[in-house]
């Protein structure tokens, strides 16, 4: 069985669907950018996705005299052991107060080690518009979905390192719903907002965790919401607002942060990884200055990447290493099928007879006006304050590949800029054995992982764990 990896739906993240329309459909403005839904559609379906729904809209909430946020521990049926409730698995819904109606579902697990002073790290999935529970399921969760939908223990969960925490975000995806389509995000600002009111209330709720250490991770899309979420929790501390939440550092996995740099990389990539020849890069070379002068005014220019694909032969773009057989580049099917059985969602506390909107095309086309809005500008100052940033990347991801990102972080305007560039790569290395390479100076490290494509943590949970570990306690990678 193919191990998948909840991450990949986060894979749906800005760029594959971007990129992925065809060469003649024509660009709007990013100010008025509307991505047709179907295109949305297919990228789902390319991952064997079904949801019922496109979004969670319910007409009336018999939930809403219930106190803000409501959680109890939960236990899922398809687990082999019996114990788990002795893990402190836990799941619930959060009223959004800036929202007419809002609910957004969460998963929290404690430390697998039962260590309460461990981190509390957040993982964020991409898409716009896709459930952390694939990530929980096929990445980086404390169990891993089986083709028979039964679960079993991830030997390298992040659970083991952490306090760990998955949100269905912005509100309509998974579990996560509304009474009202106005409460419908557009922009990663307004999710800031959610994600700020959800930690203000999950550490009152839980407030032995609120000294810990905090980080906020994720991928793909990811790259767009981290800087600003990170941002928006920073200024709350600096302005004395709320609940201090102890925000440590940010790590963005495969990320889409600066799509005008980024954007420029793919053919440098595709010939680099023999995607494409010298010939096919030299054609490519009006559409990369056509891109560089667009990019701002017209959202994003498709040419260079489906010339890239039309040329690999159903290449998979998550990892080159592997082709897409028809129109299936992974099946994460599973989950739908785990996910809406009456037993787990009564076990997960879901409300009412929602369904499980894997991925929402919905949230997907009203996120798509910031898709090529460059994100890394919120990051110098919240390293200039002592705010670690990793950025990560599998070296056979084509969408959001390591080059684009390790050439973003390269031109990032910073105090530590000079010596970051003048800092060679080292060996990463895991038991001894290479499985990436890093540079880093003070707050901030670039890392190249070996073997995995789009989603690290789905291919290399072992490094990936690692890499965690280590950067959370300042140790050397």
């Amino acid at each position: 069985m193919q191990s998948f990896s909840i991450l990949i739906l986060h894979l749906l993240s800005v760029i594959p669907f971007a990129f992925g329309l065809s060469d003649d459909q024509n660009l709007l403005p990013a100010s008025t950018f509307v991505f047709p839904k179907k295109q949305a559609e297919k990228f789902i379906r390319e991952l064997n996705l079904f949801p019922v729904n496109d979004i969670n809209i319910v007409e009336n909430d018999d939930f809403a005299p219930q106190p803000r946020i409501v959680e109890k521990s939960f236990r899922l049926p398809h687990l082999s052991e019996s114990t788990i409730q002795d893990f402190g698995h836990h799941a619930g819904y959060y009223k959004l107060p800036h929202t007419k109606g809002a609910r957004m579902f969460y998963y929290f697990f404690e430390s697998r080690k039962k260590d309460i002073n461990a981190p509390v790290v957040l993982w964020l999935t991409g898409g716009p518009g896709c459930s952390g529970s694939l990530a929980l399921f096929y990445e980086n969760g404390p169990f891993h979905l089986t083709n028979n939908l039964s679960l079993v223990w991830n030997d390298f969960g992040w659970d083991k390192e952490s306090n760990l925490i998955y949100v269905d975000q912005p509100i309509g995806t998974g579990f996560s719903y509304s009474s009202s389509k106005d409460d419908i995000r557009t922009n990663s600002e307004e999710a800031s907002v959610d994600i700020y009111d959800f930690l203000q209330a999950f550490f009152e709720k839980h407030p032995h965790y609120a000294k810990n250490d905090f980080y906020i991770t994720g991928e793909s899309y990811a790259g767009h919401y981290i800087p600003v979420f990170a941002a928006q929790i920073h200024r709350r501390n600096k302005n004395k607002e709320g609940l201090f939440v102890n925000l440590k550092g940010l790590a963005i996995g495969n990320g889409m942060t600066n799509p005008e740099i980024q954007y420029k990389a793919y053919r440098d990539y595709a010939l680099d990884m023999r995607l494409i020849d010298q010939s096919q890069y030299n054609n490519l070379n009006k559409s990369v200055s056509t891109c560089e002068h667009e990019t701002k005014t017209c959202g994003t220019n498709n040419d260079v990447f489906n010339y890239i694909l039309a040329s690999t032969n159903d290449v998979n773009y998550y990892d080159i290493r592997k082709k897409c057989e028809g129109s299936l580049c992974y099946d994460f099917s599973n989950a739908e099928k785990l996910l809406n059985q009456i037993s787990v969602k009564k076990a997960l506390g879901v409300y009412g007879d929602i369904q499980f909107v894997s991925c929402s095309s919905v949230v997907y086309d009203a996120m798509m006006t910031e898709s090529m809005k460059n994100f890394e500008v919120d990051i110098p100052s919240l390293l200039q304050d002592g705010i670690k940033l990793l950025v990560y990347a599998g070296e056979y991801d084509l969408i959001c590949n390591w080059l684009g990102n390790s050439r973003w972080v390269d031109n990032m305007e910073w105090f530590g800029r000079k010596e970051f560039l003048s800092a060679a790569f080292v060996p990463f290395k895991v038991d001894g054995v290479e499985a990436g390479l890093r540079k880093s100076y003070g707050d901030l490290t670039f890392l190249k992982v070996y073997n995995a494509g789009h989603l690290v943590p789905m291919d290399q949970p072992k490094a990936s764990l690692e890499m965690l570990r280590r950067w959370m306690k300042g140790e050397p990678m």
